[in-house]
């Protein structure tokens, strides 16, 4: 299955165990429809896990657009007040960052790291034996 959506928070990496750590974080899914001749927004929240990677953990920022490949669940529960609640999971296989996070005049970090090194190597490279007089 997949699901595209913008991140409701920073992810957070959470140990389960001595040896296992998961991602978790927060996606949020607009949706609008025509209801009696009435448009209608709707959103829906869905609570995502992701076992494979911890590093990607710095990369999904809130407000990230994200594509994600995986199974969805449902999880039921008895609130405080003894009234039934259930919440969506989605238990993520792949993660796609399709951007969103910079905000005016930041970068993302590997955007950030890129640049610097393209800088770099326009301000090493040298161009000797070229003339000025060139026919284009």
């Amino acid at each position: 299955m997949e699901i595209t959506g913008r991140l409701t928070a920073d992810a957070v990496v959470r140990t389960v165990s001595e040896d296992r750590k998961v991602v978790g974080f927060s996606i949020a899914i607009n949706d609008t429809f025509r209801s009696g001749g009435e448009q209608k927004k709707i959103t829906t929240f869905i609570d995502c896990s992701y076992w494979l990677n911890t590093g990607i953990a710095e990369y999904l920022k809130k407000g990230g657009w994200v594509q994600l490949y995986g199974r969805i669940g449902v999880n039921a529960y008895m609130s405080g007040n003894n009234e039934a609640k259930a919440s969506l999971t989605f238990h993520t296989s792949e993660i796609k960052l399709l951007g969103g996070t910079a905000r005016s005049g930041e970068l993302p970090n590997v955007l950030a790291k890129e640049v610097e090194t393209i800088a770099g190597a326009q301000a090493n490279s040298t161009f000797e034996g070229i003339d000025e007089d060139l026919p284009f």
